[in-house]
């Protein structure tokens, strides 16, 4: 029987089906041939290298209950980028000196993203290839099949060359990144609701890792669990206050970004004097923190659902901002580790967020309400593969 491959204006999205499948796999089938050196670095033993694997089956088994209602909340193209992201990060963190419990966690966090992935990339086929499913279908199954063998061929050579099975994991962050990139301007419309998660997702990452080392730094300096944990406190409580109190400041105007501004300034005055003066005004510290992340979350979910007018459609953005940006802001507090490790200190982890900080004032540069019609603007061109969308579906 002769195949008929799809039309030219297809064939960039049946890459992204074979890149997609390709990267299913690799994550669970390279452990195996690791596990040896595995165990001797961690000191798990073989029923807890079994989790690396029960783990993301289980959440793709859960998944799949969750896959309508993945596509009514996101839509399908955003679910399977953002989950790609996701598969990318936890395949990343793997070549940072985790323990045994925190790579069971990144099997976890690969196993999520392929379970979206699974849970809905079959709704990409349906809508893209309507004519062509069996045949688009057996090449994502193969694909994802191949992957496999790649995963296992790849991780033990890669490792050996590298000398570090941390490696011989690590890798695979590649492929996933290459395939989000791949899919992002094959299945994603709207930049924008890249740029409201980056801002989203660095902002909270700022919030993650003040949570998580601010009272274990000032221990480090002396203080007691109790009075540490007293800073935390006065961190979140100006927290709430500044969440309250600077939407309303900000109501005057539909140009939110003045305000947004502040609270990054006082954010980056807030990283600056736990890095470089933490005990001259700790109190201060903590509490110019939690106003400045504090307003920060408050007028990020303000100015997504300033975008569209549409209820419907404002939810769907603010949601998609959310889901990417809490991925994002889960990280940092792993980085600030690794940081402190190498460094002995904090400092380099205040830093961090302190150019996380500026960065986001940078980006808010686009967020001229302005222009909110037009970044929410279906792309003229319509889709590159050829197939037009629906102007009455949610915004992805």
């Amino acid at each position: 029987m002769r195949i008929r491959l799809p039309p030219p204006s297809k064939r960039l999205l049946l890459l992204v089906v074979v890149l997609v499948g390709l990267n299913l796999r690799p994550f669970l089938a390279g452990i195996g041939p690791l596990a040896g050196e595995i165990t001797a670095a961690t000191g798990l033993d073989y029923r807890s290298i079994a989790l690396f694997t029960l783990v993301p089956m289980l959440l793709m088994g859960l998944c799949a209950f969750a896959g309508p209602s993945l596509q009514r909340l996101a839509g399908v193209r955003p679910a399977v980028v953002g989950a790609l992201v996701l598969l990318g990060f936890g395949s990343a963190l793997r070549l940072l000196p985790l323990g045994g419990a925190a790579l069971i966690g990144t099997a976890a966090m690969c196993g999520l993203g392929v379970a979206i992935v699974q849970a809905v990339f079959p709704g990409v086929v349906k809508e893209h290839f309507p004519g062509r499913v069996a045949f688009v279908m057996g090449l994502y199954s193969a694909a994802l099949m191949g992957g496999g063998a790649l995963g296992a061929q790849a991780a033990p050579l890669v490792a050996e060359l590298s000398a570090s099975w941390r490696i011989g994991l690590g890798w695979l962050a590649v492929p996933a990144a290459l395939a989000a990139a791949a899919a992002a301007p094959a299945l994603l419309r709207r930049p924008r609701t890249w740029l409201l998660m980056a801002c989203f997702g660095l902002v909270n990452g700022g919030y993650s890792t003040v949570i998580a080392w601010l009272a274990p730094s000032y221990q480090a300096l002396g203080w007691s669990a109790a009075a540490s944990g007293g800073l935390i406190a006065a961190m979140a409580a100006s927290q709430a206050v500044s969440a309250l109190a600077m939407p309303l400041l900000a109501a005057g105007s539909r140009d939110r970004r003045p305000w947004m501004w502040l609270a990054l300034a006082l954010q980056v005055a807030a990283f600056a004097g736990l890095a470089f003066w933490p005990a001259a005004m700790p109190l201060g510290w903590a509490v110019l923190a939690g106003i400045g992340l504090g307003g920060s979350f408050a007028l990020a979910m303000v100015v997504a659902l300033d975008h569209l007018d549409d209820a419907a459609g404002a939810g769907a953005l603010s949601a998609l901002m959310q889901g990417g940006g809490f991925l994002i802001a889960a990280v940092p507090p792993w980085i600030v580790a690794v940081l402190h490790d190498l460094t002995g200190g904090f400092a380099a982890g205040w830093l961090l967020h302190l150019g996380c900080a500026a960065l986001v004032g940078v980006l808010a540069l686009r967020l001229s309400p302005r222009g909110y019609a037009a970044a929410m603007r279906m792309s003229s061109g319509g889709d590159p593969d050829g197939a037009v969308e629906a102007p009455v579906r949610p915004p992805a």
